[in-house]
């Protein structure tokens, strides 16, 4: 039997997928918009928008949107909440291999999903597809709930040692600041600070939407789940994460 692509790994829980996963910064979607110039006419292309995560701030602004979502099930629940906006379109296919036109895009744009592709068939089909003077905008979620709690991060840590064991582990390596070496012109790497806090529940609820926790081995997955709750439990049920949303932009030269 064929492996598995591991980019599906979402694909398997579009509702828990909308319902858990993190959102961004307000603050980074306005500061894309007003650096990139974002309004009606802009066409935008967002890479693998999972549930529209990232998806609101370019509808907003009136730009032509198109998401390409690798998941059938993901692009079906993209559908099922945009397809009233009349700026918004979809296709259920690989970024990798679509055939988009050369030039068709102002801004390209990713939500810690570009990730997941072959770096040089990212940035090199990046750099085909906008337009001279187009964007590239790259940006991902970094969690620290070490600082609000050393004691519970120590806990969970000491799971994820000696408990934790997945089917898929996470190995996605991708160079956020290798662009200029695909011709694009660097413009900023900008973080935007953020919080979020989870009961042991909700937690449990959002790291199932982690690619790893989605595929935990049967073995290790009681034995990680109910120690994961019962270190949050014992630390006041609550776990607080001081995020940094941090934004890498590019953009391609010319006139």
């Amino acid at each position: 039997m064929p492996e598995r692509d591991p980019r599906l790994v979402f694909d398997a829980i579009p509702e828990r997928f909308d319902k858990w996963r993190a959102r961004y910064s307000p603050a980074l979607f306005d500061h894309i918009t007003k650096t990139c110039g974002l309004g009606p006419g802009v066409r935008c292309l967002e890479i693998g928008p999972g549930t529209g995560q990232a998806t609101d701030f370019a509808l907003d602004a009136g730009c032509d949107y198109t998401a390409i979502e690798l998941g059938a099930h993901l692009a079906a629940k993209m559908r099922e909440k945009y397809a009233d906006r009349p700026n918004f379109s979809i296709v259920n296919a690989d970024f990798e291999t679509y055939p988009f036109a050369a030039n068709a895009f102002d801004l390209i744009y990713s939500a810690a999903t570009i990730q997941w592709l072959d770096q040089d068939v990212a940035y090199r089909k990046c750099f085909e597809l906008l337009r001279p003077g187009g964007f590239l905008a790259m940006f991902l979620m970094v969690g620290n709930y070490k600082d609000s709690n050393p004691a519970l991060y120590a806990e969970i840590q000491r799971l994820y040692d000696t408990v934790f064991a997945s089917d898929q582990p996470y190995r996605q390596k991708f160079d956020y600041m290798a662009g200029e070496a695909y011709g694009f012109t660097f413009v900023e790497k900008r973080a935007f600070p953020g919080r979020r806090t989870y009961t042991a529940d909700e937690y449990l609820e959002y790291v199932g939407t982690h690619s790893d926790h989605i595929t935990l081995t049967e073995q290790a997955r009681k034995p990680f789940l109910d120690g994961l709750r019962d270190a949050i439990l014992c630390h006041g049920n609550r776990i607080a994460f001081d995020d940094q949303y941090v934004l890498y932009l590019y953009r391609k030269s010319g006139e």
